[in-house]
């Protein structure tokens, strides 16, 4: 029994005389005779049943795509539709490819037959529909994950800014649609996308209007979807304009051979190719080497392949050679990117797709054996339908006999580069592979150092819209354009951004700060004012000098005592604010050196109560004067007042209130030891918190209402008779005290930091040289320098010397 294989192909052979060769057809047909040859040397399958082949070209047009199958299947040279003329006919299926919109037409014509036919690719869903394509098997591997292991590639190399070439039909719309998807999950944009029309191959590349926009565009990688009836026009055009600054990424099903100059290659220099994995025959380029028109005198293209590229001579009318050619010529010495001898991606799913079909007969004929009668020793007989059930269970893997049925709808992709060196060779070497299945990070796996770039490039190529925004600048997007579209602009105050195109800076906590190139946060050093600290220094040499000062005035008018200047203006209270003064400077040494919340609540109870024992000790002198001049009530009552010192009451009872103050304000609100992390840009200063402003700012309204009480009383006696009479001294020193003290405020809530202390600090010392300064300067010059005004006699011999003094004590 001669059981044959019809083979419909989608585009193929084409006569000598009108049409140009497609040689990766031609590889098909050789994959075809191959696998069927091996077969019928296999005795394990089929004994004693051989295959053969019919071969039909199809048309590319799809006025005439069926005329070839139409003849066949009625077996009339000019058929009547509907019928079958063909009695005796041996053939049990179809093998199509790889067109996918062919084998769709002959699908629908052969299905009205229940004819099987197996499509080699390339997979198509719409073919996987039973309700269109009933006796239909695709044998070509999915393409499920391609759009992610494409953008896996971009994601590897940085390529962010992709354009894209897609035929114009439902394949590339879906895969369209998929890719954008995943781009979009990745954040790589779409430069452009320019639809291919079926027919646009016919189209000069003169008229191409889209070619100003790529050669003009940054995207430099190029994303080609397709198969080879739609992108012939396309790779011709592309090769002729040398578009050298382009990396093209595109399938297995693009053809190089249907570029007429290999010269044209240059342009697909360092391109990539994703394709499927599949096992090498290694017997197929045995069996290539011995192909030739000698071998094959029925095959009519092999004497064309030998014109044209071994130079014999040719008779075009009965397509044969007319002289013997060179003995070792072989279809081996054909450039790669016209002949492969290695089985490719489609041919190798013609190879199992005979195999397919091979087990499926096997299959059936050991069925019908079984139930024959022993002794019938006839030929197989059945009709093509009936080996539906065995090409079903064949193609859902029912029977695991075929090793190769394992890897059939894996998705896994090799990577491949193109090389068109030595020029013209056009061969395809594998950098890389992705496999979906495996963990993220590690799905895609490249040999970096294998992968040839065009020549424009000396290192791996950059396809952006906006360059990357590198360490301490982060993106903002521009209105109306892709996300992959923005400019970079600097990081704010302590932000940072460490990495490149980071869409938000990272804020530094406050324990650290911002370097100038916004790239790091760096430790902040803790600050105070210390005492080493050229201001805190300062401060303290003023504080101890103003305080060894005060000692020495107090030391002073203790050793003088007893003279008039000393004596008068109340000598006790003189004494007072001298001590109260010298706790004043020393208060300021409180807010120097390394802050703790001890020093924080002493500060503000030892300033309050120092500068309310001096003001109250000024406003005491002061009222002592006026009670002995100015008041008006009898005489013995004021000489009591004075005698019994009742103005010296006027300390204890302001302390008091003062210590009040302080109670309130420890008890709702104290003080406590804060770090201030914005004052200065390095630094954390360690400063007192106040706790309740109000207590603080009460405790200076306070000590300002005494000043105001001293300079009223001291400006009333300012022209009283009497012979050292302070009042002026007093008055101007609270006025000065008073100005202190009302610039301070707004100066100390305008500073940060160690000036802000520092201010108080000055505030305290210059209030308080003040008070020194004023009341016992004068004094002091009298002491020391003219000490002859400080005497008894003095006194007497002055125009007011009858006047009795009652305020010496």
């Amino acid at each position: 029994m001669f059981s044959s294989v019809w083979s419909v192909n989608s585009s193929g052979i084409i006569f000598f005389n009108f049409c140009r060769y497609n040689f990766k057809i031609y590889e098909l047909v050789l994959s075809l005779v191959f696998a069927i040859e091996e077969i019928n040397r296999n005795p394990h399958i089929l004994p004693n049943i051989s295959l053969g082949f019919d071969f039909y070209n199809v048309p590319y047009s799809e006025k005439i795509i069926l005329i070839n199958p139409i003849i066949w299947a009625t077996g009339l040279k000019y058929p009547f539709y509907n019928y079958y003329c063909e009695k005796e006919r041996k053939s049990v299926a179809a093998l199509t490819g790889p067109s996918w919109a062919k084998s769709a037409h002959i699908g629908r014509l052969l299905q009205l037959y229940k004819f099987p036919q197996l499509t080699v690719g390339p997979f198509d869903p719409i073919l996987s529909d039973r309700g269109q394509f009933t006796s239909l098997y695709q044998l070509a591997p999915k393409d499920t994950s391609l759009s992610l292991a494409m953008v896996s590639l971009m994601l590897h190399f940085g390529w962010t800014w992709v354009g894209m070439f897609i035929p114009d039909d439902h394949r590339g719309t879906q895969f369209l649609s998929d890719i954008r998807e995943t781009m979009e999950t990745n954040g790589v944009c779409i430069a452009f996308v320019e639809m291919i029309q079926i027919t646009w191959n016919s189209y000069p590349y003169k008229n191409w209007k889209s070619l100003g926009m790529v050669k003009e565009s940054l995207a430099n990688i190029i994303i080609i979807y397709g198969e080879n009836d739609s992108l012939q026009g396309l790779m011709s055009n592309l090769g002729q304009q040398f578009l050298a600054s382009k990396v093209w990424v595109m399938t297995s099903q693009w053809d190089f051979t249907n570029i007429a100059d290999f010269f044209l290659l240059d342009s697909f220099h360092g391109s990539f190719i994703f394709s499927h994995p599949h096992e090498q025959v290694t017997e197929f380029k045995n069996f290539i080497q011995t192909v030739n028109p000698y071998k094959y005198p029925e095959d009519n293209y092999l004497p064309k392949l030998w014109f044209l590229f071994f130079k014999c001579s040719f008779s075009e009318l009965d397509c044969h050679l007319l002289e013997n050619c060179q003995y070792n010529a072989s279809l081996e010495f054909l450039p790669r990117h016209i002949f492969d001898t290695a089985i490719n991606e489609d041919s190798y799913n013609t190879y199992n797709a005979v195999y397919t079909l091979a087990y499926s007969l096997h299959e059936m004929s050991l069925q019908q054996v079984q139930i024959q009668p022993f002794g019938n020793r006839e030929s197989m007989v059945f009709l093509p339908w009936q080996l539906h059930p065995f090409l079903k269970n064949m193609h859902e893997g029912v029977n695991m006999a075929l090793e190769w049925k394992q890897n059939l709808h894996d998705n896994k992709y090799d990577i491949l580069n193109f090389w068109n060196f030595p020029k013209g060779l056009g061969q395809k070497v594998i950098v890389g592979t992705f496999l979906p299945n495996a963990p993220n990070g590690q799905q895609l796996s490249l040999s970096e150092q294998m992968i040839k770039w065009p020549k424009l490039y000396s290192e791996i190529p950059k396809s952006v819209c906006s360059e990357s925004c590198v360490p301490g600048f982060r993106k903002i997007s521009l209105e109306g354009k892709a996300v992959c579209c923005y400019d970079c602009i600097p990081c704010g105050d302590n932000e940072i951004s460490n990495e490149t195109d980071m869409v938000k800076c990272i804020k530094c906590p406050d324990s650290h700060y911002a370097n100038t190139k916004k790239k790091h946060c760096l430790q902040k050093v803790v600050s105070f004012l210390d005492h080493k600290d050229p201001l805190g220094m300062s401060l303290t040499t003023i504080a101890l000098c103003f305080f060894v000062l005060t000692a020495v005035v107090l030391g002073l008018f203790v050793k003088h005592r007893d003279t008039p200047i000393v004596k008068a203006n109340n000598r006790t209270l003189s004494y007072m604010l001298l001590i109260s003064l010298k706790v004043c400077f020393l208060c300021s040494l409180l807010f120097i050196g390394h802050p703790n919340t001890t020093t924080c609540i002493l500060q503000q109870i030892v300033f309050g109560g120092a500068f309310t024992v001096a003001l109250a000790t000024v406003l005491a002198k002061a009222i002592t004067v006026v009670i002995a001049f100015k008041v008006t009530i009898p005489r013995r009552v004021v000489r009591w007042l004075i005698i019994s010192k009742a103005p010296n009451l006027i300390i204890p009872v302001c302390s008091l209130v003062h210590l009040v103050f302080c109670g309130i304000w420890i008890g709702t609100s104290p003080p406590f030891l804060d770090k201030d992390a914005h004052a200065q840009h390095e630094y954390i200063i360690l400063v007192c918190n106040k706790g309740s402003d109000f207590a603080f700012h009460g405790i200076l309204g306070y000590h300002c209402t005494l000043t105001l009480g001293s300079y009223i009383m001291a400006f009333l006696s300012r022209n009283l008779p009497d012979t050292f009479n302070e009042a002026k001294f007093l008055s101007f020193s609270m006025l000065v005290f008073f100005c202190v003290w009302v610039t301070f405020l707004p100066v100390y809530h305008s500073t940060k930091g160690k000036v802000m202390v520092a201010m108080e600090v000055f505030s305290i010392l210059a209030s308080s040289a003040a008070l020194l300064g004023f009341i016992f300067g004068p004094k002091c010059y009298i002491i020391l320098i003219r000490p002859d005004k400080n005497s008894i006699y003095h006194i007497r011999n002055r125009p007011h010397s009858e006047s009795k003094n009652p305020l010496k004590t």
